[in-house]
């Protein structure tokens, strides 16, 4: 499926972003890329489709090696991804169905696609998308009517509309409240699932890689320290990603002047069985 051997990427301050990544991702599987911020998960997924260049090493995807690919090749290649970016990416001024059609540029010629006139099948499909993400209802709305998770869900649209073999998710909930990141994150996983996609998830919040991601790969200084299951992330491997910290410690609120400890517990414990 995709397949990353020894790759590397130095910018040209001399900054070492990737250091020899060796990553395999097979089809049908969700992975989590964690790190703290400048570990490389940014770079190694623009490497992937190619918005970077990398400086050395190779990028396989259904047995092609992408560094290798110039212009129109590469443009091909780039069907079989899917991206789906942390600040959405959408044109503001074209509508919720304008936006998912988008996606389908790289298959339409080019008087096609500058004037919007896309193939009734192209137009089906994206209906269906928009049902599955729950937009159905706003066709017509412009991108700049919709809310951050209304605009994700657009963007995930987008993404499957070009049948990719792998969704490239670049912080999907970075500017997401807590409900709708979970919201976010499973729709992801699950249309995944449905299609035998496979998935890299660059994430900063570590608990929803692990409840959603079936596959964790911890990044450090461009290195991959850390690639096993979600069970597994314990305190020690926590630190050897993100460095000294006390993992284990919980947060326990002062109690007002006229409430109790008890009163806390029951409060926190009333939450916990809403979540």
């Amino acid at each position: 499926m995709l397949e990353i051997k020894n790759l590397v990427k130095k910018y040209n301050t001399g900054d070492l972003a990737i250091n020899g990544v060796d990553l395999k991702v097979e089809k049908g599987q969700v992975m989590a890329l964690i790190g703290p911020s400048g570990a490389g998960k940014s770079t190694l997924i623009r490497c992937v489709n190619r918005l970077e260049n990398p400086t050395s090493g190779e990028i396989w995807l259904n047995g092609e090696n992408i560094v290798k690919m110039r212009s129109r090749k590469l443009r091909r290649a780039r069907r079989n991804m899917g991206m789906i970016f942390q600040e959405y990416a959408l044109v503001e001024r074209l509508t919720v169905m304008e936006n998912v059609l988008s996606g389908r540029l790289g298959y339409v010629g080019f008087w096609r696609s500058f004037l919007r006139k896309f193939p009734q099948s192209d137009v089906n499909a994206a209906f269906g998308l928009l049902n599955k993400v729950g937009l159905d209802a706003m066709v017509n709305k412009r991108a700049d009517e919709l809310s951050g998770g209304q605009r994700q869900r657009v963007g995930i649209a987008r993404a499957l509309i070009q049948n990719p073999d792998i969704l490239l998710v670049d912080e999907p909930t970075a500017s997401l409240d807590p409900k709708t990141s979970r919201q976010i994150m499973r729709l992801i996983t699950e249309l995944c699932e449905e299609n035998q996609l496979a998935a890299i998830i660059n994430i900063h919040d570590v608990a929803l890689a692990q409840m959603y991601a079936e596959r964790i790969v911890g990044l450090r200084d461009g290195k991959i320290v850390y690639d096993g299951s979600p069970d597994d992330l314990k305190p020690d491997v926590l630190t050897e990603i993100y460095g000294k910290e006390d993992w284990t410690a919980v947060r326990k609120r002062k109690p007002k002047k006229d409430q109790s400890e008890d009163d806390i517990t029951a409060s926190e414990e009333h939450l916990a069985e809403m979540q």
